[in-house]
């Protein structure tokens, strides 16, 4: 973590800047079904409040394309945020509109308000250097703390920090700290469990790994394409015909680097992508011409379940099975349950694997679970995120 932070800078008495992720899951009622991006944010903000900065949130919410949209509004996003700071959010109409510039002149110390949704401009996905510059006008800071959006050079995470001094808030810092450490100097044996649904969305990540790692057990629809380098039938199981040789090629430089890479010795196959389809256990090299592996079997997770509770750290990053279907999450949720009982440093990467292992509820026995799905994914790759990079240096 070369980067400044919050810490770094005087606040007092100034106009600060920061770039959330609230892009939060709202049902069609409007209710927030999952606060845990909002309640990430709480450090930073209770930070600069306490230290008298006058605090102006920003933050996507989906992709509203660039139209003002009510469906994308963050006036959910400000209630709860209410609700948990036990503190009035003073909601802007618009983004940089003449009467939010107004009302952002005349905050108070300790007071927080939270722009509308930055990507009712197009300008914002563009990394337009106007827009930046009249979201910088309104402060004198910029604080980065929206890790989960930190791998798009966007407006409000890059662009801004060209006009303003830039600097980290605390879950960046902890996201960077936690994933950081893992990468540079885990304790071993360190262990990859990689799921998901494709390899081609994980090849950088596997490529990067396997100069790290001493296991990486693969499970998920992206082990069909392994299943298939190895000459393997896979019936109608999710198959990248234009990545199998992508697979060889991880599986040949994994034994010459002397890692033990893990696939399933036995799978669940089903007849039909749904829950209720008629589904038995298979080894790997048995599936049915007209059934697809949806999961990870008994052995598979037996032979999970050991390494990673032998390991020192564990990073996890994708499903192994279709969990969102309850006759083919047994897998996820074992492996799951292995990690949360490994005595070791366990981080679980953003996107599907969090979601899991919080409706799970194993989220609170993890080391660290990421908010950033990409950005996530695109360190363990060994990439540059765009929205820290533009950050300042210690």
């Amino acid at each position: 973590m070369d980067k400044k932070t919050v810490r770094d800078v005087d606040v007092s008495g100034r106009r600060v800047i920061v770039r959330c992720d609230f892009n939060v899951p709202i049902d069609d009622g409007g209710n927030i079904t999952d606060d845990t991006r909002i309640s990430a944010s709480l450090p930073t903000i209770g930070y600069l409040r306490d230290r008298g900065a006058k605090v102006i949130l920003m933050s996507h919410l989906g992709r509203p394309k660039g139209k003002v949209d009510d469906k994308y509004s963050l006036r959910p996003v400000a209630k709860r945020l209410g609700e948990l700071l036990g503190t009035d959010i003073l909601m802007a109409d618009d983004v940089i509109g003449e009467g939010t510039r107004g009302r952002v002149a005349e905050l108070q110390e300790g007071q927080v308000m939270l722009l509308e949704n930055v990507r009712f401009h197009k300008e914002e996905t563009e990394n337009s250097s106007g827009f930046a510059k009249k979201l910088a006008e309104m402060a004198d800071i910029f604080v980065n703390d929206a890790f989960g959006a930190a791998h798009r050079a966007h407006a409000s995470t890059a662009g801004i920090a060209a006009h303003l001094p830039a600097v980290a808030g605390f879950l960046i810092e902890k996201e960077l700290n936690a994933l950081g450490q893992v990468l540079e100097n885990p304790a071993r044996p360190f262990t990859a469990v990689l799921g998901g649904a494709k390899v081609s969305s994980k090849i950088g990540v596997i490529s990067n790994l396997l100069d790290r790692v001493d296991n990486l057990l693969i499970g998920g629809g992206m082990a069909y394409t392994f299943f298939k380098a190895k000459g393997l039938n896979v019936g109608k199981s999710l198959l990248e015909e234009d990545h199998i040789q992508t697979a060889a090629k991880a599986l040949e430089d994994a034994k010459q680097k002397g890692v033990n890479l893990v696939l399933p010795s036995d799978v669940v196959a089903a007849s039909a992508f749904e829950n209720d389809a008629e589904h038995h256990t298979v080894d790997a090299e048995g599936i049915p011409a007209d059934y697809m592996g949806l999961d990870i079997g008994d052995k598979t997770i037996g032979v999970f379940r050991d390494i990673i509770l032998k390991s020192a750290t564990v990073v996890w990053n994708g499903p192994v099975g279709a969990f969102e279907m309850p006759n083919f999450a047994k897998g996820t949720r074992e492996v799951a349950d292995a990690v949360a009982r490994c005595s070791g440093t366990t981080i679980v990467g953003g996107g599907d694997s969090a979601a899991a292992v919080k409706r799970m509820g194993y989220a609170d026995r993890m080391t660290h679970v990421s908010t950033g799905g990409g950005a996530s994914l695109e360190l363990l790759e060994g990439k540059v995120l765009p929205g820290i990079a533009a950050l300042m240096n210690k």
